[in-house]
């Protein structure tokens, strides 16, 4: 089910790259990042980076490990992520949707809101602007 509001920078989702994209592009659901806040005159598009279990090879600078605490429910689970900096994308609310975590006792949708860490969203905001050729600007980064 799609989310109907920007969710709070940093946040979690599960992104549907699907339909509409084609290979080298990203194809399947996977985690992402919330990068960017709620932007006024474009409603119904967020802004994401994508994540990955599998290391990258070769690292660049527009990769980075994150751990996250809690970890990702199945089929998502695993505490060690990458960041793909240079896979940052606006989509669709239609494409984005909570983590489920599964249902409570009485069988309502139980769903994951965290957002990750003030300083792992830095080191993400690093990646996308190293992914951009904008690197010089990470010291800038409070």
């Amino acid at each position: 089910m799609a989310i109907r509001e920007h969710p709070k920078v940093g946040t979690i989702l599960i992104c549907d790259f699907d339909q509409g994209f084609k290979e080298p592009e990203m194809v399947k659901r996977r985690p992402v990042i919330v990068v960017s806040p709620k932007i006024s005159t474009r409603p119904g598009l967020c802004t994401v980076v994508a994540l990955s279990t599998t290391e990258p090879r070769p690292k660049m600078p527009f990769h980075c490990e994150i751990d996250l605490d809690p970890p990702l429910p199945p089929p998502w689970g695993d505490t060690t992520r990458w960041v793909k900096g240079d896979m940052v994308c606006a989509v669709g609310f239609h494409r984005l949707d909570f983590i489920m975590l599964g249902k409570d006792m009485k069988g309502v949708r139980q769903y994951r809101y965290e957002t990750i860490t003030a300083a792992d969203l830095r080191r993400v905001r690093g990646c996308i602007l190293n992914a951009l050729g904008l690197g010089g600007l990470t010291k800038h980064l409070a």
